[in-house]
């Protein structure tokens, strides 16, 4: 895999735009060796879709050590002749991007900010300022990062290649599929010709147009407006402020002298502005009603579709696959009942029907559909020009968060909340943080056991990590001693406060960064836990 590696390998300074649009970079096409065998292979995992979704996904699996197939029909990343896409990133994504081992480059190349502004007229209505906020300011990732997102496609591209496991198969396209008892098998077209495959699970990430909502059959619930919006991505010589700015007055933007005007009026005549890219955007909210059909699975835009209001998109769809990767390769490693994917359905479809509730409520408001929603909004933003209460009713957005699961077969009493990636100290006094709590786990659960417990629970504790697939670790405060096994010290409570417990307590943590459930005691109640996140029972003697 190194030799193929070094040829398609990016640096951080390699630049995508070129003049008046984006030069991608290409990959090369390969024959299958199903062409030239003329057999039918089988493999456990295939991913159709090299977009940002399917690539962390497959870059996930291949930390994981899974074996996989990734099926692209173009050789490149973004779309050719289209806009940067996706555009602004969640700390939660950061946090998985970190975790996957390509956070470093996307940091160095993208622009961090944490301020918005709203402004109706000339007047600013509404600021935020997300580093202030309990929900974003602990985490080692920061709020947002602006980056186009064929840059962060390149760099799951480049890391894949790096790890091995997962193929990536470019210019193949899949032309047919049906699925039995025993396996799917997908038809796939090249330009050295057609071949067939056949694999135990197939992930759908092709986007909205995917034809595996068809060929499954799969209802979706949609809803599709009239609104026009544009898009325009901008490289401004003399950098402007680096914060997100909105503005709740309905204009004609379609035109690239139209949008440079708006842009000189808010950033100065001097801004230096070039127009890369000019679209038009058409509103529509698309759900699945079902994430999972036999072996099919669909993910990002396949599954959901949402207005880009509070990057609720792209984001969506990385956390898909950071919730589907660990489950299938737990399955995949015998460390998990194969019931344990159904709760893939349970939480990201929540997670899903919730962010398009919540860009549906951002559209309206910013452009009224009957006289009673703009007449709300006039008011909201007259009595927010001058009143503070009032500043939470301008809806431009709501920042996107990690979804909580409320709903999951696959989470206990105090589960479904995400852990932010927060700082500890390793017993030798030197920093960490939970993504290398994650990583050193590798896949398995991870039980953190907070302050002083008695010989025999951590005991008992031990026995469990012997039997089950879990890693334990007892996280200790100033004052607390070691008992005999691994510890850390979470001098602040950080550790513990990102996990939601408190006191003497533990919490059973997912590889996804997400808890599983919580307790206050060592007891059968964890035994529970961590069979209930692995989808089948423990027996008490396990303990």
């Amino acid at each position: 895999m190194a030799d193929r590696y070094a040829e398609v390998a990016f640096t951080n300074g390699y630049q995508f735009t070129q003049g008046s649009g984006y030069e991608l970079p290409e990959y090369p096409f390969r024959p299958p060796p199903e062409i030239a065998s003329g057999e039918t292979s089988h493999h456990p995992i295939v991913i159709v879709g090299g977009g940002i979704t399917g690539l962390t996904l497959a870059c996930a699996l291949a930390q994981y050590g899974i074996q996989a197939v990734l099926l692209d029909e173009d050789n490149t990343v973004g779309v050719k002749g289209a806009s940067s896409r996706g555009i602004c990133y969640t700390q939660k994504s950061l946090e998985i991007f970190e975790r996957l081992g390509v956070y470093e480059p996307i940091a160095a190349k993208g622009i961090q900010w944490s301020v918005g502004r709203t402004f109706a007229g000339n007047d600013e209505v509404y600021s935020f300022d997300l580093r202030q906020q309990s929900a974003y300011n602990l985490s080692t990732q920061p709020p947002f990062i602006n980056i186009q997102q064929f840059y962060i496609e390149a760099y799951l591209v480049d890391r894949i290649y790096a790890l091995g496991n997962v193929e990536l198969r470019w210019k193949n396209r899949v032309a047919g599929f049906r699925q039995d008892k025993e396996a799917a098998t997908l038809t796939v077209e090249t330009p050295a010709g057609r071949y067939e495959m056949r694999a135990d699970y197939v992930i759908d990430a092709t986007g909205s147009h995917s034809p595996f909502r068809k060929w499954v059959g799969a209802s979706v619930t949609a809803k599709k407006g009239d609104d026009r919006w544009c898009i325009a991505d901008v490289r401004f010589t003399k950098r402007p402020p680096v914060e997100r700015h909105t503005w709740c007055d309905p204009a004609e933007v379609s035109r690239e002298d139209v949008v440079r005007e708006r842009l000189a009026r808010q950033f100065g005549a001097d801004a230096g502005i070039e127009i890369v890219w000019v679209g038009p955007y058409a509103y529509k909210s698309e759900c699945v009603d079902a994430m999972r059909h036999g072996r099919v699975f669909f993910m990002g835009d396949s599954a959901k579709v949402v207005s880009p209001f509070g990057a609720r998109g792209g984001n969506t769809g990385i956390a898909d696959a950071d919730n589907l990767a660990w489950k299938l390769a737990a399955v995949m490693k015998g460390r998990a009942a194969p019931a344990l994917l159904d709760s893939y359905h349970e939480e990201r479809h929540e997670a899903a029907r919730q962010n398009v509730m919540v860009t549906n409520r951002t559209a309206r408001f910013l452009r009224p559909a009957t006289p009673v929603e703009k007449m709300f909004r006039t008011a909201a933003l007259g009595l927010a020009r001058k009143y503070m209460f009032a500043r939470q009713f301008v809806n431009t957005g709501r920042m996107a968060v990690a979804n909580p699961y409320t709903r999951s077969s696959a989470c206990d009493s105090g589960g479904g909340q995400s852990v932010q990636n927060v700082s500890f100290l390793w017993a030798d006094g030197s920093k960490g943080e939970v993504n290398d709590l994650l990583r050193w786990a590798d896949g398995r659960l991870l039980v953190l056991v907070f302050g002083s417990h008695s010989a025999a629970s951590l005991g008992r504790l031990r026995a469990l990590t012997a039997t089950a697939p879990i890693c334990a670790v007892q996280v200790l405060g100033n004052d607390d001693e070691p008992g005999a096994i691994e510890h850390v010290r979470d001098p602040k409570g950080h550790l513990q406060g990102a996990c939601h417990v408190f006191g003497h307590a533990w919490a059973l943590v997912r590889p996804d960064s997400y808890v599983a459930a919580t307790g206050e005691t060592v007891d059968a109640s964890l035994v529970h836990a961590v069979g209930q996140a692995l989808g089948a029972a423990l027996e008490e003697e396990a303990a």
